[in-house]
């Protein structure tokens, strides 16, 4: 016989899980007590959502779903924005919360939360366990549809009584039963052939990369796209890193905070590739501006996605991956020599905020700059939400490497804990997170696991003593009405990280930066730089 707990380890086993992030409580100590001998390492976060953040930084390394833990109740409820941060991003993770006992669903007892209900609109399924014997099945279908077609969560919700329940494994269910999930990874060659056409005749062609050909590890695929078929590109803050900085064919991010240049090539555009992107309003203000006088090809794994935000005038589904072959396959080539050398002009022409600010301060975008000049070619920049997500956007360097933010939900807290996952799912590779002093105190507890599971992640904490982007908003839109922005000078962020166990520092002035830059970098454990700037700093 076999008991319920016992048939999810052996399942998550069986999808070679070598890593979960969690926070234990009554509900889920069934779970957890045959964990303790499974082999499988446990990271024990200080707060459950975090649990699903870094499971989210796990997953958008290895590319396979991350499993993320937490008790019933507050406990589950915890992860709910965990889980749309993930759904928004297309991230796969598997979510396994405890539930009360089966004859107790429903009557309000201590610790109980609908959690599938109440996390419905953030994942891709879920399931409530009424029979162990379902358990292999569920687990297996789990891991499909989280990683199948556009990646998301999707939530195992296990009552304390089916864990505890034995079973006859012979009897155990494994066959997956999912009628009418059929995910299109292959593009419609007549619809190949008109992307195609499209390209040979627009004037002003221009691919917009989106976070989907990152989640598909279309990379590689796009780059020949771009190079075969002589196209310019530009890439939404989910789409960075796909394509180096330097490329010839990339001209930078689009949208609100992106760059000028990038901006100018989507609305001079007359044909308008979009590749695994949703083309929200940070992307695109006025996304209707633009079908009167651009072609539209709309390429998305997900159909709901396509035509969302923009009218389209050639829908494509399918994988970024395989549909960015098909597309070379099939010979597309632009005829736009003169569109590139307009594209040229503009970038030479812009001149980026890389000035020295004459009170010897320091100027994010510089600093940024050359963090990113210092890091390893392959390295994961980790950002986190507000000014710094914007300063890191659109001036570090790519190369080779991973850029992972919250793009979708914009989710404060998220650069730490998805930072020490994504160090735990490639420990050879340098991995930073930068994070504002306003999203580091929404994390600052998960220092503590850092430190105690050795995960030597290296912190940048831009301090400007204020809740920045909502400062700069405040400033523009509300006549410098400047209220419940300030943070103060309190807590001592460097003494908090050095109390935690990290090596930490301090700089205020410009020529600090470059020696305190190389200290962090070449910490050998966990480290924290904290980089104090005006609040009169801007995002433009």
């Amino acid at each position: 016989m076999m008991t319920g707990a016992q048939a999810l380890v052996a399942a998550l086993k069986k999808q070679n899980v070598n890593t979960i992030f969690g926070y234990p409580g009554v509900a889920i100590c069934s779970f957890y007590d045959e964990l303790s001998t499974s082999g499988i390492r446990h990271i024990l976060v200080r707060q459950e959502q975090n649990s699903g953040h870094a499971a989210s930084g796990y997953a958008r390394i290895t590319g396979r779903p991350a499993v993320c833990v937490a008790t019933s109740g507050p406990g589950a409820v915890n992860l709910i924005t965990a889980l749309a941060t993930a759904y928004m991003d297309s991230i796969p993770l598997i979510a396994i919360t405890g539930q009360v006992s089966t004859d107790l669903l429903g009557r309000d007892v201590f610790q109980e939360a609908d959690i599938t209900g109440a996390a419905e609109p953030f994942t891709k399924y879920s399931y409530l366990v009424k029979n162990p014997a379902e358990i292999p099945r569920i687990i297996d279908e789990a891991f499909y549809i989280a990683e199948s077609g556009r990646p998301g969560p999707v939530l195992i919700d296990l009552p304390i009584d089916i864990q505890t329940a034995e079973f006859d494994p012979a009897a155990a269910q494994v066959a997956r039963h999912l009628p009418g999930y059929r995910p299109t990874t292959k593009g419609h060659p007549g619809q190949i052939k008109r992307v195609v056409a499209a390209i040979a005749e627009a004037k002003r062609p221009l691919v917009c990369i989106g976070g989907g050909v990152i989640a598909a590890n279309a990379q590689t695929e796009l780059q020949t796209f771009c190079e075969t078929a002589g196209l310019p590109a530009v890439a939404t803050m989910m789409g960075i890193g796909a394509m180096p900085t330097a490329h010839v064919n990339y001209f930078g991010m689009l949208g609100t905070h992106g760059k000028p240049y990038a901006n100018y090539a989507v609305k001079q555009a007359d044909l308008l590739i979009i590749i695994g992107a949703r083309v929200g309003d940070r992307a695109v203000s006025a996304p209707h501006s633009l079908e009167g006088h651009a072609k539209i090809v709309h390429i998305d794994i997900d159909p709901a996605e396509i035509g969302k935000n923009l009218g389209t005038t050639i829908p494509l589904v399918g994988d970024a991956k395989t549909v960015l072959a098909q597309l070379t396959e099939a010979g597309a080539q632009a005829n736009c020599g003169e569109w590139m050398d307009d594209l040229d002009d503009q970038r030479r022409l812009f001149r980026p905020d890389f000035d020295h600010r004459h009170d010897g301060s320091i100027n994010p975008k510089v600093f940024l700059r050359s963090v990113s000049m210092s890091m390893e070619d392959d390295s994961i920049l980790v950002c986190d939400v507000g000014q710094n997500q914007s300063w890191a956007a659109g001036n570090v360097l790519m190369r080779g490497g991973k850029f992972l933010t919250s793009g979708g939900m914009g989710t404060m807290g998220y650069s730490i804990p998805a930072a020490i996952g994504a160090k735990l799912a490639d420990p050879g590779r340098q991995v930073v997170a930068v994070c504002g002093d306003g999203s580091f105190q929404m994390s600052m507890c998960e220092l503590a696991t850092a430190v105690q599971h050795h995960v030597p992640i290296k912190i940048i904490v831009i301090n400007n003593h204020s809740l920045g982007m909502v400062l700069e908003h405040q400033d523009l839109c509300y006549k410098g009405n400047r209220y419940a922005v300030e943070l103060g000078s309190s807590p001592d962020i460097t003494a908090l990280a050095a109390a935690c166990g990290l090596q930490a520092q301090r700089i205020a002035k410009a020529d600090q930066c470059a020696e305190a830059i190389d200290r962090l970098l070449e910490a050998d454990g966990p480290a924290l730089l904290e980089c104090v700037i005006s609040p009169e700093e801007t995002t433009p």
